[in-house]
């Protein structure tokens, strides 16, 4: 039809070629499911199979597509003509913005015609843009599983209960204030996850959920609860963490079946003994036992304050016109004095890797500590909110000072900040106080001395040395202006190791600056010590020289013919009308601006060792680690009992901030999509006072059965900080000029493992397998490998929650890198030989997916078990039947 070549012609403009592979779509199409969103041209490859393969297409079950992807409005309009969908996930989170944050996708609505899909039991929404619910979902009368999680919605439909068959329901971070009466009516719902809304009072009616067994109202502004809750005689877990509750009923106490009662991080005084003696109970970070204090108290309620005390997990906390005290789990500290929020406002906080696209440090900066993002942006508090952040010691940064610095939205800023040091844990912290939100980072900066300069003048001198001083003469301007001045003390020890002459002294280098673009109306005077072992006394004019820098250090010009110097025992003292870096040379040298330069750019590097070393226990775990060389020892010290390597490598110098990549070569390989990994290499930023080290798993093509592989791991440099001299970027152009070293990996032969039994199965081979039992059901190899087709991207939350370490899941990733069926596989074959032996493992199977929101798995693997259970009972009726048919049967339901 034409309205479908529009569509194909859409798709060919989005993704050029995608619809000339028919074979490229065609394999995403298995059996009875599609899933898209791991395609960046998801959309595109269904619009090809729906025009291709229509027969095929209408009868999918389970469809799983991005929210991210550009054609996601043409493609909404076929889904109605899927009518045996059993489970639509349309979500967003796919992309990712500078900042590494998930972008929400694009979906607004649905076509109306979505409610007519009568066999939908499974609809995620999640990370999208839905300010309201589409109300065809009303219409869907099979549903069971609806997700609307990180949307933007406001309120639920009055008659949202008319989902009499829902189970399961997630809001989880919309802007929720209120809940309609008829949530009440939905009879048969077992878990409801409300967390991080704004609602401040839930209706009676949420007490008629008598199927509950998991109820999540963490994260809003309640103040009070029903009693009737008390009637969720099903309920299991309850979690009201970061509230606003002054009350909770006794009766709560008394549920048969709860297991966990979450109250922390609210605003109780007191509690119900009941409440307060039950060992499931969470009541940290509530004010128990304080008095309220009166309306007249005002410094001295800051003692009172509600405190929070934030997990790892957590991201989000609510701050009231009360005020409260906040600590997070990385050590980072709020104060909001009452008043500061004059309405209940929820905060969101994240940490995040510095990177040098936006953290833009000046010259001399050394970077403390990683970024602070707190949400919302350019917020307006009424009164001064204050941070402590945590930053590393800068023990070998002398005659500097440490600031927190700010991003406003348009450029950076650095605030008054007081140091303080931790009695207990000796950790360094910078205090600061803001009016404002967005990103925060510590910094070690040059001293910087400024004043204002009247038309009066004035007289500024330097902390750091104070033979350095400025004098502004009366009439120097007009108006008012702004001077800062900074010091860099230069060692003699220093110039002498770069310039390799010995006779060579110099000045501290001075840096004056001001915020207006006009010179000064008279000669502003400046005082420089003579270099050391010059006096006034002994002063050979002709090897003084005056050099003048602009504030990027990359030119230095001679201007001492065009000043008139004057000199004293002690000083030399001259005069301007503009400001940038001075420096006094004294040596025999004539051609002082190309020395000046490469010292200046010397000045800004630190010299460096790379380290490579494996886990003993584990040699295909490596960590990699750039580390300056005064550190180099104690490093190793720490890390030789579980790590063992070769020598660290030369010495090789780097600038703050600048990138590098390590790549491993001759037969040994890491995961190329991995998000720090670029062109096969990987990504490093070197911030010399935070830990440039990361730790992952390699692997090799090569057969390890008979031999091991004998490879190495290369660093290249990157792209340099923008501040760079023109001349250091020149000069590291081309292949060999990137290099920076190399150190060798070795990874040994491999031991027989249980998977090379034979009986090979898609490139694996494993054991037979009965999980379960007789009664239950039995899942087979047959069953896992059916399951594994339905999998898709979701395997390493599916293996998390199945209670693989995050370092089986890594490594399984890394041994079958760029084949995610491999992965699938790996995983669900390790956990069930892990737990062959465990008659529940089945139910902590179907668990796991729900917990990792692929209920339409968890249905699928109940629907096997309600046969295997079925035969089981038929199979006990007959005489002589032995109860291995279930395990027969079992698998035969899923072939």
């Amino acid at each position: 039809t034409q309205k479908m070549a529009e569509l194909l012609g859409l798709g060919d403009k989005c993704r050029e070629g995608a619809l000339g592979a028919p074979s490229l779509a065609g394999s995403c199409l298995a059996d009875n499911r599609l899933n898209l969103d791991v395609y960046p041209d998801g959309c595109c490859r269904f619009l090809q199979l729906f025009e291709g393969r229509r027969g095929e297409v209408v009868q999918v079950e389970f469809l799983r597509l991005s929210s991210n992807d550009c054609l996601l409005g043409t493609t909404l309009s076929i889904l109605p003509h899927l009518k045996h969908l059993k489970s639509l996930v349309l979500k967003g989170g796919h992309a990712r913005d500078e900042f590494g944050l998930c972008q929400h996708g694009s979906l607004t609505s649905l076509p109306p015609d979505i409610g007519n899909l009568r066999c939908l039991t499974h609809l995620d929404l999640s990370f999208n843009s839905l300010s309201t619910l589409p109300s065809c979902i009303l219409h869907l009368p099979s549903l069971r599983v609806l997700l609307v999680s990180h949307n933007s919605l406001v309120a639920l439909p009055e008659d949202f209960g008319s989902l009499s068959k829902l189970t399961f329901f997630s809001a989880m971070k919309n802007q929720l204030k209120d809940l309609p009466q008829s949530i009440g009516e939905l009879a048969v719902l077992q878990d409801l996850d409300l967390s991080e809304n704004a609602l401040e009072f839930l209706p009676e009616e949420v007490g008629n959920l008598h199927n509950c067994t998991e109820l999540d109202l963490s994260g809003n502004c309640l103040s009070s609860i029903p009693d009737s809750l008390a009637n969720l005689k099903s309920l299991r877990r309850l979690h009201l963490h970061s509230n606003l509750l002054v009350t909770v009923p006794a009766s709560l106490a008394s549920l048969p079946n709860l297991s966990r009662l979450d109250l922390q991080n609210n605003c109780l005084r007191a509690v119900p003994p009941e409440i307060q003696t039950s060992p499931f109970v969470r009541l940290r970070g509530n004010p128990l036992g304080e008095t309220e204090p009166s309306p007249q108290a005002d410094e001295s309620r800051a003692g009172g304050l509600r405190r929070l005390f934030l997990a790892s997990g957590e991201d989000s906390f609510t701050v009231t016109s009360e005020g409260c005290k906040v600590v997070l789990a990385c050590g980072i500290h709020f104060y909001f004095p009452p008043g500061a929020a004059s309405d209940p406002l929820r905060i969101y906080f994240r940490t995040l890797a510095p990177d040098p696209q936006w953290v833009k440090l000046k010259h001399h900066d050394v970077l403390l500590s990683r970024a602070l993002e707190l949400q919302p942006h350019g917020v307006k508090f009424q009164q001064e909110v204050q941070i402590w952040m945590p930053y590393a010691s800068p023990q070998t940064l002398h005659q500097r000072e440490v600031v927190v610095r700010t991003f406003s939205g348009q450029s950076w800023s650095d605030l008054r900040t007081r140091l303080e040091q931790k009695r207990k844990s000796k950790k360094h912290v910078a205090h600061c106080s803001v009016l404002h939100f967005s990103w925060f980072l510590v910094v070690s900066r040059l001293v910087q001395n400024e004043c204002k300069v009247p038309t009066e003048g004035t007289l500024l001198f330097s902390s750091v040395d104070p033979n350095i001083k400025v004098t502004f003469p009366p009439g120097v301007t007009e108006e008012t202006r702004s001077v800062k001045l900074q010091v860099l003390p230069v060692s003699t020890e220093e110039i002498e190791e770069i310039t390799a002459d010995a006779g060579c002294r110099v000045s501290p280098l001075l840096c004056l600056s001001q915020d207006s673009l006009v010179d000064f109306l008279r000669p502003v005077r400046i005082q420089l010590p003579l270099p050391p072992g010059v006096t006034g006394l002994n002063l050979d004019q002709s090897r003084l020289h005056l050099l003048h820098g602009d504030l990027e250090g990359q030119n230095w010009d001679d201007i001492t013919s065009q000043v008139v110097l004057e000199f004293t025992h002690l000083y030399a003292v001259f005069e301007v009308t503009h400001f940038s870096w001075y420096w006094l040379w004294y040596t025999t040298k004539t051609y002082i601006g190309g020395i000046a330069k490469k010292v200046y750019e010397r000045l800004r590097m630190y010299q460096v060792n790379f380290i490579a070393l494996q886990r003993k226990k584990d040699p295909e775990q490596v960590l990699l680690q750039c580390v300056p060389k005064h550190k180099v020892d104690p490093v190793l010290k720490k890390l030789q009992d579980r790590y063992r390597g070769p020598e660290p490598s030369d010495m090789v110098e780097m600038f703050e901030g600048e990138q590098f990549f390590a790549a491993f070569e001759r037969g040994i390989s890491i995961d190329m999509d991995r998000p720090d990994c670029v062109d096969g290499r990987l990504s490093f930023i070197f911030y010399s006072h935070l830990k440039n080290m990361k730790e992952i798993y390699v692997t090799s093509p090569v057969d390890r059965k008979g031999q091991a592989v004998k490879g190495q791991v290369s660093f290249y440099r990157g792209a340099v900080p923008e501040s760079i001299p023109e001349d250091a970027s020149r000069r590291r152009k081309g292949p060999d000029s990137l290099w920076l070293a190399t150190l060798p990996i070795k990874l040994p032969r491999l031991k027989p493992r249980w998977r090379e039994n034979p009986g090979p199965l898609n490139g694996f081979s494993f054991p037979p397998l009965n999980l379960g039992n007789a009664e239950t059901g039995y899942l087979t190899q047959a069953n896992l490998l059916s399951i594994a087709r339905r999998v898709g991207a979701d395997w390493q939350t599916i293996g998390l929650n199945l209670g693989l370490t995050y370092q089986q899941i890594e490594r399984i990733g890394y041994n079958n890198r760029e084949d995610l069926d491999k992965q699938i596989l790996d995983m669900l074959f390790s956990w069930a030989q892990q737990n062959s032996e465990d008659p529940d493992c089945v139910s902590k199977l179907i668990t796991a997916m729900k917990e990792s929101g692929r209920q339409d798995i968890a249905d699928e693997v109940e629907t096997i078990i309600e046969l295997g259970r079925q035969k089981y009972r038929e199979s006990i009726r007959r005489v002589g039947l032995e109860q291995e048919c279930s395990t027969e049967d079992s698998a035969i339901a899923m072939m």
